[in-house]
């Protein structure tokens, strides 16, 4: 099977092919983030030289869907839509989380996983996975909240990109795997997604957004000041 995989979801983009047949993985990484939109075409169309690939040979593009950088993911499924529409091959969107309980257990064997990826303001996206023989098991969805929000059962271990900036936050007692959605544990995802639910037309190359919203609209700010200007002022009245 004949794959490309990326992401961009976080600051660090992920690219990566494979040819199947037991051939090895090409991979690649280079900064993330809203830079990955200027350098992603370029680096896919240098490895997949490197690999001897054309794009219309591809069996699929793969591509981390989300959780993470509105950016970064708006990068990742415009490209994989323009080049599934351009070279007539199908895509598959896959869950950035999902990638990083890969991740995690192609590093460790840890099968119980709650990926965690930074979300900024303070926040993180994470959900449960559990490896149940070859396959993961979504325990509970993609979801943003507080990292001590986020629940840990006993047993469980953490992966993701959010020990350096919430360590305080996190349970201490749980199993901490440092770790990204990388394009080559895409790739190990691809097959069984693939088998379970088919390849997808390029028209669903789709991010998947949990923060509806980071910042205010003009009306919104002038609102907002306007609110603290009335309470202000009833807090100065007699």
């Amino acid at each position: 099977m004949k794959l490309l995989a990326f992401d961009t979801s976080t600051e660090t983009l992920s690219l990566a092919v494979g040819r199947g047949g037991g051939q090895p993985v090409l991979e690649r990484t280079g900064p993330g983030g809203a830079q990955a939109s200027a350098s992603l075409i370029p680096a896919i169309e240098d490895l997949l030289a490197q690999a001897g690939l054309a794009l219309d040979e591809l069996d699929a593009i793969v591509f981390g869907c989300g959780p993470g950088s509105f950016t970064g993911l708006r990068t990742a499924a415009a490209v994989a839509q323009g080049l599934g529409f351009g070279a007539g091959v199908p895509v598959l969107p896959v869950e950035t989380l999902l990638a990083v309980a890969e991740e995690a257990h192609g590093r460790t064997g840890l099968a119980r996983v709650v990926a965690m990826l930074d979300a900024r303001m303070g926040e993180v996206y994470f959900a449960s996975y559990e490896r149940v023989g070859a396959a993961w098991i979504t325990r509970s969805p993609p979801a943003l909240g507080r990292p001590e929000d986020a629940p840990v059962p006993a047993g469980w271990g953490i992966a993701g990109n959010v020990f350096d900036l919430h360590a305080a936050r996190l349970p201490g007692a749980a199993t901490h795997v440092p770790a990204l959605p990388t394009a080559a544990a895409l790739l190990r995802l691809a097959p069984s997604l693939l088998a379970a639910g088919g390849p997808h037309a390029p028209a669903q190359a789709l991010p998947l957004y949990i923060r509806d919203k980071v910042a205010q609209t003009t009306e919104e700010r002038a609102a907002e000041r306007a609110r603290k200007d009335q309470r202000r002022i009833a807090a100065d009245s007699p």
